[in-house]
């Protein structure tokens, strides 16, 4: 192998080994008592968020806080309280996970100290250092509870506070702003420090309807919670771990609907006011009523919550179940009706069946507690005056995709530039010529100017071979489309690339809009303009026929480990200069990393595309479905025995027998170019001689884009009459 080679290896595994900028807390293993034991303190650093507390309460409330205490002479006096974000709401960061942070916030409702205690953030494991994050979450510290708090300045709301994001992970500072901002909010509520508006009780309509079960599923009088065996850890995944129905028995139509006339007329004698009945029914694996329920205690694994309010049930608010009145109600193996005993209860309001489980790691059996939710809320046309009005805190990816509005439309019209432009590619190719070819060169400077300048260093928005292995997880375990949508320009770009993958292969992405692609491209142009034309070469075609499968061991390799430990391929996708370039800048990265961009930015000065075609494993993901596009580049018969297109063609994607391999074309056109221009083409160069020399015979394409001179096919016809002809003479 030349030298040039086994230096560009050796720099390569010197960046996959360079020091990470930090990953102390990322995926941190926490402990079964602080995440969920009764002295939450004893395992947490409650003191680092509450330096004026010596003392701390057990876990109390619901949600979870804990009373923080000052020791001043001898007595304690109550300084403020401290909450585990997860004890509270469960919002997902970009890798899907919650971020768990710890929470101090004193007596006035003052934020005090704020703590990430564990995050699966990919972008914060290598590139962009663990210290952003803390510099981040630095903000909250002295701010109110109540403080309308957003991400970024300049176009704060009237009365809200700006906060600076995270530079390169702003779906993670986005989705952090809301775990610290509910949970103090939360917590500040029921401790009483922020007073919540009373809210008028619930009024029902006269509505007499007798539904059937299908009409209550559909508008959402009646809900289903459905627990994936993945998503619990199940063993056995052929059938879910749960499937629940539910709904709310006191309004006179479900209830009558459910029940019939008279169970439900029974069911209302039997409630006192401020009783609510709420009924399940279920199938799956596991039990919705637990299997350790003893008579007196509690139904530990189903509760119905509102708010800051955790209703559970005993015993004694549990009633059988053994019949549901429409004809179309499904199959169930159990059943029950629980009864809500609670003044603080409110049907008119939107409230949360909770089912609790313990959840096995098939890896590492270590056992965590999850709970899966499904909100009801009663159709309006039960409720007098309908629904009230509830301000809903809006999901992380919806206000992402309204504070980008103008981007996201100038993104857009990029990518539709670049689709219509390669649709009509024959257009431009047949006015181009191998000399002179503005008509294609013009449009595909442009669209390598915007990728590098707008697509990537501006929006980030670099597509990952990352996004991929993250793709092929959510297939495995449990699909959130939450994730793919918080950052918009990754997700309107992969579902472009998916869509031009199978129209037309990889090329349009790969040669036309991928940034880090587009800057290898303009290198080699840069290099043509500066004088270095005579210096660009490309590998030997052997060689390069041997190398290029390099990038495909790397993908199958990153997939293959990423089964294994996502941290780990989070590392080897190092091998990646995307995030280096585009993301987190090189300034922010180590010398290996400064010496590989350079390296490869450097070899494409002399040589088309180094990277793309030799290393990248993006580039190999987008090539294997692209075997299945639906249409390729033309070919000649000539072109089997024609080496002119394979000579000039970048990719080395033109074979000894003039086949095009579509995994490997990067869709520059050149050959297509050549194709079309008979001072080029030489079936064509031979076509025009012919035409001038005398006759100017027609030229005309076959259904299979081969060319046939109408002419030449005359003189054949001409010259077979005329053998004829002196054979019969000869009397043959």
């Amino acid at each position: 192998m030349p030298r040039l080679l086994r230096a560009a290896l050796a720099l390569l595994c010197a960046v996959l080994l360079a020091p990470s900028a930090g990953a102390a807390i990322y995926d941190a293993e926490l402990s079964a008592q602080l995440l969920h034991g009764e002295d939450m303190c004893a395992a947490a650093p409650c003191r680092d968020v509450l330096p004026s507390a010596q003392q701390f309460s057990k876990r109390k409330g619901a949600p979870s806080y804990v009373d923080a205490y000052a020791v001043e002479a001898g007595k304690t006096r109550l300084v403020g309280y401290v909450f585990l974000s997860t004890d509270v709401v469960d919002i997902p960061a970009y890798s899907g996970k919650p971020v768990v942070t710890l929470i101090g916030m004193d007596t006035r409702g003052i934020i005090t100290g704020v703590r990430v205690l564990k995050h699966s953030e990919p972008i914060l494991l290598a590139g962009i250092p663990e210290s952003a994050l803390l510099k981040f979450i630095h903000q909250y510290v002295g701010k109110a509870a109540d403080a309308k708090l957003v991400i970024g300045h300049g176009q704060e709301e009237q009365g809200s506070i700006g906060l600076d994001a995270i530079s390169g992970a702003t779906v993670t500072a986005i989705a952090e702003n809301q775990v610290i901002s509910r949970s103090a909010y939360e917590v500040g509520k029921q401790v009483g420090i922020i007073k919540s508006t009373p809210r008028p009780p619930a009024r029902f309509t006269p509505v007499k309807d007798t539904l059937d079960w299908a009409a209550m599923l559909k508008e959402g009088s009646v809900q289903r919670l459905l627990i994936p065996a993945e998503a619990a850890g199940a063993a056995d995944t052929s059938r879910p771990y749960m499937e629940l129905y539910f709904g709310y028995l006191n309004t006179p139509a479900l209830g009558a609907s459910l029940l019939g006339e008279h169970a439900y007329a029974r069911l209302m004698r039997d409630l006192l006011p401020d009783e609510h009945a709420i009924f399940i029914i279920a199938n799956g694996q596991e039990s919705f009523k637990g299997s350790g329920f003893v008579r007196g205690g509690i139904y530990d694994r189903v509760q119905v919550r509102q708010d800051p309010e955790t209703f559970t049930f005993r015993d004694t608010d549990y009633q059988n179940l053994y019949h549901l009145q429409p004809a179309d109600t499904p199959g169930f193996k159990e059943s029950a009706i629980f009864i809500v005993r609670s003044a603080h209860f409110n049907p008119a309001w939107p409230w949360q069946l909770a089912v609790l489980t313990n959840k096995t790691d098939a890896q590492t059996g270590a056992r965590t507690f999850v709970h899966f939710d499904q909100e009801f809320w009663l159709p309006a046309r039960y409720l007098e005056g309908g629904r009230p009005r509830v301000e809903r805190v809006e999901a992380p990816w919806k206000a992402i995709w309204a504070n980008q509005k103008p981007q996201i439309a100038l993104f857009a019209a990029i990518l539709a530039f670049a689709a219509f432009w390669y649709g009509r590619r024959d257009a431009l190719v047949r006015r181009s010529t191998r000399k002179s070819k503005p008509w294609i060169s013009v449009p595909r400077h442009l669209l390598w100017v915007a990728s590098v300048g707008f697509l990537g260093f501006y929006l980030k928005a670099q597509p990952s071979i990352t996004q991929v292995m993250t793709w092929f997880h959510s297939l495995l375990h449990q699909w959130k489309w939450e994730l793919f949508l918080s950052d918009p320009f990754i997700f309107i770009f992969w579902w472009f690339m998916i869509i031009t993958v199978l129209v037309w292969g990889r090329g349009v992405f790969c040669g036309w809009l991928c940034p880090f692609g587009s800057l290898q491209q303009l290198a080699l142009s840069v290099g043509k303009w500066v004088g270095l034309k005579r210096f660009q070469k490309l590998l030997p075609k052997p060689l390069h026929d041997k190398l290029r499968w390099l990038k495909y061991i790397i993908f199958f390799v990153l997939l293959g480990v990423s089964l294994y430990s996502m941290e780990t391929a989070e590392k080897l996708a190092e091998i990646e200069p995307f995030k280096t370039t585009f993301i987190v800048g090189v300034w922010n990265r180590t010398w290996p990393f400064w010496l590989f961009i350079g390296g490869i930015l450097g070899w494409s000065f002399f040589s088309e595309r180094p990277y793309c075609k030799y290393i990248c494993p993006l580039g190999a993901g987008l090539a294997i479905p692209g075997k299945l596009r639906l249409f390729g580049l033309k070919r000649k018969a000539e072109c089997q025995t024609c080496h002119a297109c394979a000579a000039g063609c970048g990719s080395h994607a033109i074979d000894a027998a003039g086949k095009i391999d579509q995994m490997e074309c990067m869709s520059c056109l050149d050959c297509m170019i050549m194709y079309y221009d008979d001072h080029a083409c030489p079936p064509l160069v031979k076509e025009r001689k012919t035409r001038e020399k005398g006759g100017q015979p027609l030229t005309a394409i076959n259904g299979a884009g081969y060319f046939i001179s109408l002419g030449s096919v005359r003189a054949d016809l001409a010259a077979k009459s005329a053998q004829l002809a002196a054979k019969a003479a000869a009397g043959e």
